[in-house]
């Protein structure tokens, strides 16, 4: 999100060599070719390239239903940059226009009037690195259960250079809301300014789970309160942030949309919104 040393010589021109790390930019050009003189240091020694290149994680189905390891949650603190280097393909996963077409859904290309309100959501979105060359990409829309859902793609785009990096699911809430974040507490937090933390009195979960918001509200407290929520987010990977704007509840991880991500976010989504409703 190097030459090697002259060790025969006086040391005088130690270091001239030198090189940024890979996750400061100098691993690699904005072509994405790699850097062949860097020295090999063991996998997950660096921290994730902050420079753009090919994508390097695909969804490989939902959360596992058990908490991870503290190493690996501890691993991601640089924000939606965190988890695994790398996340192979599942066999037979589906991407997440196949399945809206076989759920009956609907499909974009992002500039609709529809559309409008998915630049505001990426626009405020709790991830790092989004600017204006980012839109909406590869829009279904469709109901799961009870709710409406929209489900896309932000795509990095300029130039010739046109890259996924993000999957956003959000449902429409039909009550005002606050401007609030609910993100693992691993995550880097950024543009946070005029938020305050709001607790939800549960040790286990606010270790885990941090809620920041500009108003303390009923429909706020609810949400930290609820047991099916709760659970759902301390079962989870602990990789997706949750927020608000547009009058929509969105979540967001660092991969390209699946449908088993949809499902996974519809699930989540669907637990929150109930909970915000008092049902």
């Amino acid at each position: 999100m190097s030459t090697d040393r002259n060790d025969a010589g006086d040391g005088r021109d130690e270091g001239a060599g030198w090189r940024e790390p890979s996750h400061l930019g100098g691993g690699q050009d904005r072509s994405g070719e790699p850097d062949r003189s860097a020295p090999w240091e063991p996998p997950g020694w660096s921290l994730p390239p902050a420079e753009r290149g090919p994508a390097q994680e695909e969804y490989q189905g939902p959360p596992p239903t058990a908490e991870p390891p503290a190493a690996d949650r501890a691993g991601g603190w640089l924000g939606s940059w965190g988890g695994p280097a790398e996340e192979p393909l599942v066999v037979g996963e589906s991407s997440a226009q196949d399945w809206a077409i076989r759920h009956g859904w609907t499909l974009s290309d992002g500039t609709g009037p529809q559309d409008a309100v998915l630049q505001e959501l990426i626009d405020t979105a709790p991830a790092r690195r989004i600017g204006k060359e980012h839109r909406a990409t590869g829009v279904v829309r469709g109901r799961a259960g009870s709710i409406e859902l929209v489900a896309f793609d932000v795509t990095y785009v300029s130039g010739r250079v046109r890259q996924v990096e993000y999957a956003v699911t959000a449902a429409p809430v039909l009550i005002p809301l606050p401007r609030m974040r609910l993100s693992p507490a691993r995550l880097w937090k950024h543009r946070t300014g005029g938020l305050l933390q709001l607790p939800s009195g549960d040790a286990e979960f606010d270790t885990r789970w941090v809620l920041l918001t500009e108003q303390d509200t009923p429909e706020l407290r609810r949400l930290v309160a609820d047991p099916a929520v709760r659970g759902l987010l301390l079962a989870g990977d602990d990789r997706d942030e949750f927020w608000t704007a547009g009058g929509h509840l969105a979540a967001i991880r660092a991969l390209p949309h699946r449908g088993s991500l949809i499902e996974h976010h519809a699930r989540l989504l669907g637990a929150c919104l109930g909970a915000l409703a008092g049902v």
